[in-house]
């Protein structure tokens, strides 16, 4: 990924779950990894990269290159450098081992807070989009692996 920012992770630990996940930068790709468990009001997983300017004004859809486990994840984007606000998702599935492209329209992506649809937030502004990441919040406990060749935006 050219000119790749820096990514970190944020696991429900953030409000007293035990789920744990890492993100490393490997030949194949970004790889998110780790477990997800239920135990103590837990349930998800994410890494995000550190907010920093885009030019994303007139972006139509984001176009993802993934090798997933066969679970579904959420690619999120953030419109703000706030560390727990408003966060615009869109779902996409995978199939264990095999290579996708995954195209998400604009259109497709749900304003969110901490899981919760926020029917009041504006539409998603690709002008305004300031950092991305990707989840998993499935309420499936176990381990999960995600590897990310490419993130490109379609004008």
């Amino acid at each position: 990924m050219a000119h790749a920012p820096a990514w970190s992770a944020v696991d429900d630990r953030v409000m007293g779950g035990v789920s744990a996940s890492q993100v490393e930068t490997t030949p194949e790709g970004l790889v998110f990894s780790g477990v997800v468990s239920l135990e103590q009001n837990g349930g998800f997983a994410s890494i995000r990269a550190q907010p920093r300017e885009y030019d994303l004004a007139g972006a139509t859809a984001f176009i993802l290159r993934v090798q997933g486990d066969g679970q579904a994840y959420k690619f999120g984007l953030r419109t703000d450098d706030a560390f727990d606000g408003v966060q615009y998702q869109a779902r996409f599935s995978t199939q264990a081992g095999e290579w996708l492209e995954v195209m998400l329209p604009i259109t497709d992506f749900q304003p969110t807070f901490r899981g919760r649809v926020v029917t009041e937030a504006p539409a998603l502004d690709p002008a305004r989009i300031r950092s991305f990441g990707f989840l998993i919040a499935d309420r499936q406990a176990g381990p999960f692996r995600l590897v990310i060749e490419s993130i490109q935006a379609r004008f």
